[in-house]
């Protein structure tokens, strides 16, 4: 068996991925489990799948879950999630924004294959990140549907053990549904509510994830991510609305072809992809019926009334500390949102005033990307405020 190790156990990816876990016995032995809020939820899961170590997020309930689940080594705080995170062959990194930097760091660290649903941290640190990639025995698999989509059609032609390697790609397309505001005007998202942004029309997926599907954002973060995962540059990363959700990613070739992946929307097959690489688990998430599958439609992002993919553009290409200050800002802008402090069109322009303070400061430690994060942050909470204050 493979030892597995869950980060976000209680999350959207984490549910899912203990799906996979329950689909395919035998296949993987859960030796960790680590959650934030949901206390009851992680004791229910630990008391399923008997991990050796337990994380909880909150370090006044350790005692509490302690008592639960006799045997079990219970702890809290950085060191635990690191500990954790080294437990097994393969560390699923499903904790939410960048708060998840710690485990990617510690999972890559210590050379275990990281299956790595965090995008935030990626894109915040990514030259911190690619460094510690270079581990021996490290390896890092996406979790996201686009860039496992473009892995298994790069997967596909070689390209990582080939000679020619990406010098065959001209360009990879990521897949974006378009959210639950596609073809909406500017002007139509003025009265964007909580409840009509997470009302997502093909994905289940957490709160604000979903929100920044409905910005778009969660594209510029992909695109972002794209290319610290495939190195291709940001002139050949383009992005087309496909509401079907069905092609979840293309690369197209030097000589015209284009390769894509196509499944139903299920992020347990994404999860079991990363989880069981090389190899394919023999559960079909996603499996599509062509009987059924009348049409497939593609159109170009609307960037003027969603402007935010445009501003992950910029960032990624300032590089550095950018995207990281970009993605801290997000994260606040976004949690404003949902607690109904600013509308959903102040998202984008709390994001491009903050993006306009970067400085240049160089990502060349996780320090100095901690420290833009926490600047990132009080800032956009500030521009938040004045926000508010305007409604």
């Amino acid at each position: 068996m493979v030892s597995l190790s869950l980060l976000g156990s209680t999350g959207s990816i984490g549910v899912q991925t203990l799906d996979v876990v329950r689909a395919e016995p035998g296949y993987w032995d859960v030796v960790a489990l680590g959650a934030g809020r949901s206390v009851d939820q992680l004791v229910a899961q630990a008391r399923e799948f008997h991990p050796q170590m337990v994380v909880v997020g909150d370090p006044e309930r350790v005692a509490e879950v302690q008592e639960a689940l006799p045997g079990v080594t219970v702890a809290s705080g950085p060191t635990a999630l690191a500990e954790a995170s080294a437990m097994g062959d393969v560390v699923v990194n499903g904790v939410v924004g960048f708060a998840g930097l710690p485990v990617t760091l510690a999972a890559l660290d210590a050379g275990r294959r990281l299956a790595l649903a965090n995008k935030e941290s990626l894109i915040a640190a990514g030259p911190v990140v690619q460094r510690a990639r270079q581990t021996p025995g490290a390896e890092l698999l996406p979790v996201d549907s686009e860039h496992c989509a473009v892995h298994q059609c790069l997967r596909a032609n070689d390209v990582f053990t080939a000679e020619a390697g990406m010098k065959r790609v001209h360009r990879i397309v990521l897949t974006a549904s378009g959210g639950p505001f596609r073809g909406r005007t500017r002007s139509e998202l003025a009265d964007v509510t909580v409840e009509h942004a997470l009302a997502h029309p093909t994905w289940s997926m957490g709160p604000k994830i979903t929100v920044d599907s409905s910005t778009l954002m969660n594209k510029g973060l992909e695109v972002i991510e794209a290319n610290e995962l495939f190195g291709l540059g940001y002139d050949r990363i383009e992005v087309v609305i496909h509401p079907q959700s069905v092609v979840h990613s293309m690369v197209e070739y030097t000589d015209g072809a284009t390769i894509a992946q196509l499944s139903l929307p299920d992020m347990r097959l994404c999860i079991g992809y990363a989880m069981a690489y090389p190899d394919r688990i023999a559960t079909p998430f996603g499996r599509i019926d062509w009987a059924e599958l009348r049409r497939l439609d593609f159109e170009p992002p609307d960037t003027e009334s969603f402007p935010c993919l445009e501003l992950a553009y910029a960032a990624g290409r300032m590089g550095e500390t950018a995207p990281a200050l970009l993605n801290a800002a997000n994260e606040v802008a976004v949690q404003a949102f949902l607690d109904e402090r600013i509308r959903w069109t102040a998202i984008p322009e709390i994001l491009e005033t903050v993006l306009g303070d970067h400085d240049g400061t160089e990502a060349d430690s996780l320090e100095a990307v901690m420290e833009i994060d926490a600047k990132a942050r009080t800032t956009a909470e500030q521009v938040v405020i004045r926000q508010s204050d305007r409604s």
